[in-house]
């Protein structure tokens, strides 16, 4: 991995006009977790996408809309997300490139997130609580981002619990190898899995890549969002589900490398690695 593979996702036309290089819905966010939507919305700005729009309550998107003018909202009814909330967005995300799901979304919205990954065809990246409530068997045209805690979940979900002591004593390379050999169905499925962790691992159904960039400063609140905001922003211009993970995962914690330095310590914030985005451009141009 290096700084031109991303170079090459980030670069567009001069002819480009709006919107050209990509639009984005982002669905989440909670009264308690605002942050989360903003913090993924303005990431994948920053990956190089023209437009992000965040759906959520009328309370939260408002609350978004105050902090930052770059993002556009879309105002749910309600206070909590529905089936029929869901019914909505699937018909609205069909304006999109790609969609986000779930960044600071409670479990509350188990519902609309299984009836959503079902019925959306756009592709999709889930993050978040809600992965909790997921198996592996429901997914199509998506990239999960998910810690050890919540794979570990999800593999219980699955009915593949058997694989937890092998997945514990192994590895980054075991590991992949083992998800690659035992989540087959989910892979041929147009799926690509990404775990995070002190190396993150991407998987697709014929390819394994493995990013060893980042810091245990990456372990606060928010780097998550910053990391599925990216990779969001990437799929929606590059269409390509596995080339933007990698990136994504590279570029989030080179970003934290840069600030564990320049800080000289760990007091760096999620929100820092976006206002730092720009750093990638540079080393762009000394490369």
């Amino acid at each position: 991995m290096n700084i031109n593979y991303v170079k090459k996702l980030m670069e567009r036309k001069k002819t480009s006009q709006k919107g050209e290089n990509g639009s984005v819905l982002i669905i989440g966010g909670s009264e308690d977790y605002v942050g989360s939507l903003t913090l993924a919305g303005l990431a994948a700005l920053r990956a190089g996408c023209d437009i992000v729009t965040v759906a959520s309550s009328e309370k939260v998107a408002w609350a978004v809309n105050k902090y930052n003018p770059d993002l556009i909202s879309y105002k749910m009814k309600g206070d909590t997300f529905s089936v029929k909330n869901a019914k909505e967005m699937v018909k609205y995300a069909e304006r999109f490139d790609a969609v986000l799901v779930g960044n600071g979304m409670t479990r509350k919205g188990d519902k609309f997130v299984h009836y959503f990954i079902r019925k959306s065809l756009k592709p999709k990246v889930i993050d978040g609580e809600i992965l909790k409530s997921l198996s592996f068997k429901e997914f199509s045209n998506s990239i999960l981002t998910l810690n050890e805690k919540e794979l570990e979940i999800m593999l219980i979900n699955s009915s593949k619990e058997f694989l937890l002591p092998k997945l514990r004593e192994s590895n980054a390379k075991e590991k992949a190898e083992i998800l690659q050999g035992n989540l087959r169905y989910f892979l041929q499925n147009d799926n690509v899995l990404l775990v995070k962790g002190p190396t993150d691992i991407i998987i697709s159904k014929n390819k394994i890549a493995y990013n060893r960039t980042g810091n245990q400063g990456m372990t606060k609140q928010g780097t998550g969002d910053v990391l599925s905001g990216l990779v969001i922003g990437f799929l929606a211009k590059s269409k390509d589900m596995f080339k933007s993970s990698v990136a994504a995962s590279y570029i989030n914690g080179l970003v934290g490398d840069l600030l564990l330095k320049n800080k000289k310590g760990y007091c760096f914030i999620a929100s820092d690695i976006i206002n730092d985005l720009e750093k990638v451009h540079k080393l762009n141009k000394k490369k």
